[in-house]
């Protein structure tokens, strides 16, 4: 998940006690920017608990609001939160390691980074998902959220040496005006098939044996953590907390009003929505909106919700709950590589004990199951991650945790 993300604090960066008010400020900005990654964390897991035993109840991309089971529609709307949040929060974090490093030291480490978390979704990730048989070499390989990740990592290596509006300009470019790239198809024969493939369009790859399918085209995310790091500066050591806060208020309001100006237009950013039979299925078709890759209209919401949370988080970071969210949002790899092989242990365990349920899967027959499993698994959960992260935290000395 954010992989970057799991940023460690600023304090370790610097080679001097800060300030009383400066420490605060520093505090209160971690706790909101990790607290955001752990509450999106918690819906990731909603979404993947859904996956592995409502796998037999297939949705599409987007959504049908036509056929989809309404309970079904809005539990698979909670995960759209996710990717945008990370990868945007990645390119903050990465902005937020500069402040004690080079660029050359950030680069590298991005670089380095970025392709640690590739080879982790080819093979950790990989083989974690409940119906993913063990076997090597691997029949097939899907690239999802960490590969795009890793890519936009490492795409920012090099983007982050441009200028600050360069990184403005080029990061909204991407973002607003890829969904005309759209009607270009390619096909297997055809030249730029496996370039274009990675970048914008969700297809499959033939390599060496292995079926290889881009689940995450990455150029939409290059976008996303491209500007995650051009507002860096919002965060930076001394500055103004109103501010960022008033800055971060409209940003986010400004990215919601104008999705809802634009999907109402109907002419671009997404396949066009649609008066349904009932007002329930009208707001659903308004809401169906492409993930892969993300479409315009579905990075406005989803990054500006970001906003609009990451602002209140900051405002209310001395609650009850913040501290908890932050332990969770500081260690995000260890938890989606826990929670994977959790799941998939409890999958293959009940598959063992009641056989394919739903065709040739094991599935459970109401979607309040799958809330009950995410109530019972977040403390589970929760317990190894916060050992982790406090880990990562005591234990400076050890190179390689800064990687989870």
């Amino acid at each position: 998940m954010s992989s970057i993300a799991g940023h460690a604090p600023l304090t370790q960066f610097t080679t001097s006690a800060p300030p009383p008010v400066a420490a605060a400020k520093a505090r209160t900005r971690l706790i909101a920017i990790d607290a955001l990654r752990g509450l999106v964390m918690l819906f990731m897991l909603v979404d993947h608990v859904r996956e592995t035993f409502f796998l037999y109840m297939q949705v599409t991309d987007p959504v049908d609001a036509n056929t989809t089971d309404p309970g079904l529609f809005f539990t698979r709307l909670l995960s759209t939160f996710c990717a945008p949040t990370f990868v945007a929060l990645t390119g903050l974090s990465a902005w937020l390691y500069g402040q004690s490093h080079s660029k050359g030291q950030v680069s590298e480490f991005l670089l380095k980074r970025g392709l640690f978390l590739i080879f982790l979704e080819v093979t950790v990730v990989g083989y974690a998902w409940p119906t993913q048989a063990p076997a090597f070499p691997p029949t097939a390989i899907w690239l999802q959220v960490i590969w795009a990740i890793g890519i936009s990592m490492v795409a920012l290596a090099a983007l982050l040496h441009l200028p600050r509006a360069a990184q403005f300009g080029v990061g909204l470019a991407i973002v607003g005006l890829h969904n005309l790239l759209d009607p270009i198809r390619l096909t297997a024969d055809q030249p730029g098939y496996v370039a274009w493939a990675i970048l914008h369009q969700r297809s499959l790859i033939e390599f060496g044996g292995a079926a290889i399918k881009t689940t995450y085209p990455v150029l939409p995310w290059i976008g996303v953590i491209l500007l995650g790091y051009a507002c860096g500066p919002w965060f930076a050591k001394g500055s103004d907390p109103q501010r960022r806060m008033r800055r971060l208020l409209m940003t986010g309001l400004g990215l919601i009003l104008g999705f809802v100006a634009i999907r109402y237009l109907n002419i671009y950013g997404d396949k066009p929505w649609f008066v349904g039979e009932t007002p329930l299925r009208t707001v659903m078709s308004f809401l169906a909106l492409t993930k892969y890759p993300p479409s315009l209209l579905f990075l406005m919401p989803t990054v500006g919700t970001g906003c609009l949370l990451l602002a209140l988080f900051e405002k209310y970071e001395d609650s009850a709950v913040m501290p908890h969210l932050a332990l969770l949002g500081g260690a995000p790899m260890f938890f989606y590589i826990l929670h994977l092989y959790v799941l998939k242990l409890i999958y293959n365990v009940a598959l063992a004990l009641y056989g394919p349920t739903k065709g040739t899967v094991f599935g459970v027959d109401n979607l309040s199951t799958v809330w009950i499993w995410v109530a019972l698994l977040i403390l589970p959960l929760y317990f190894p991650t916060r050992w982790f992260a406090q880990l990562k935290q005591r234990r400076k000395d050890i190179w390689w945790l800064k990687y989870l």
